[in-house]
């Protein structure tokens, strides 16, 4: 467990500088509690490995497993004056306050590791220790804040505005002719939406959706295996969800002005209306339009 609390870490060190590397040797395991003489190996590491900050670490883990939170407190500072990372130091030391019933000190300990930067909440909610204090209106509400700081997507509302587009889809064409099937579901978070077509004829197709932040407008870029490629950007009307922008052709490498427009219908088909336009866009003649029902009765794709 330790293991993987490292390898987490260090996926963050690029971005934190507060998170230094140390020795390179890895978070010790945690190791069951058992007799030994926490005081006498702190003498020894004192007399011997002064400067070994992995060695005082791990002394900390220890003397905590073993019940000895005077020790392990006080091995931990020494990895500290060493310059060991603070998330691993403060992460250690809400688990040593944990261990020894004090609550309060480990929840200030998380608290000054989350105003660090530290957003891996997932760190924090897997470890068996430090998730003891759920429950706890302090540790619930630190939890829920770094969640959000985490995975932003998550809860801004306009990333579920194209939510109603998601599921797996039989696609029809005005005439009742079956078109395809399509396949939406979000990834990354909640950041992205993942559009995999199959055409009657077999012909994939793909497409990421996202909210541009900087624009306040959803944008669709969409390549298909018959070398159409489409580039289109808006956001939400009274029809639904407008996209315009241009439509490459590879075969002829020809472009054009073309819009998509996404409407969500009472009776929980959606619609998908695009055209393109020959004249620089003074008209527009329809290129597809194509009515969405769901395959599974309504249910709605998860994340993966």
């Amino acid at each position: 467990m330790r293991f993987a609390v490292l390898i987490a870490l260090s996926v963050l060190a690029a971005s934190l500088t507060a998170c230094t590397p140390e020795s390179g040797r890895g978070d010790s395991p945690e190791l069951p509690a058992q007799a030994f003489d926490a005081a006498g190996e702190y003498d020894a590491i004192a007399n011997g490995n002064a400067e070994d900050v992995q060695a005082w670490y791990d002394l900390a883990v220890r003397a905590r497993t073993a019940g000895d939170a005077e020790t392990a407190l006080k091995a931990l500072t020494r990895a500290a004056e060493l310059q060991m990372s603070p998330i691993r130091i403060g992460l250690e030391k809400a688990r040593i306050h944990v261990s020894n019933g004090d609550s309060g000190a480990a929840l200030d300990a998380l608290q000054k590791v989350s105003d660090s930067g530290f957003t891996a909440v997932n760190v924090i909610t897997s470890d068996p220790v430090l998730n003891q204090l759920s429950g706890q209106l302090q540790y619930d509400e630190l939890v829920a804040k770094m969640s959000i700081q985490a995975y932003p997507c998550k809860h801004r509302d306009e990333f579920s505005e194209f939510d109603f587009w998601l599921g797996e889809w039989d696609v029809h064409t005005a005439n009742g002719s079956f078109a395809g099937k399509n396949r939406i579901e979000k990834a990354q978070a909640g950041c992205v939406l993942i559009e995999n077509w199959v055409s009657v004829t077999g012909v994939p197709g793909m497409s990421m959706n996202y909210f541009d932040i900087s624009s306040n407008e959803w944008v669709q870029v969409w390549s298909g295996a018959g070398g159409t490629q489409i580039v289109i950007r808006g956001g939400l009307g009274d029809e639904g969800l407008l996209l315009e922008g241009h439509i490459n052709y590879v075969a002829n490498g020809t472009s054009a002005p073309f819009r998509g427009l996404w409407t969500p219908l009472p009776d929980g088909r959606v619609r998908q209306f695009f055209e393109q336009s020959n004249d620089g866009g003074e008209t527009w003649v329809s290129w597809f339009e194509g009515f969405y029902t769901r395959t599974n009765m309504g249910q709605q794709v998860s994340e993966k």
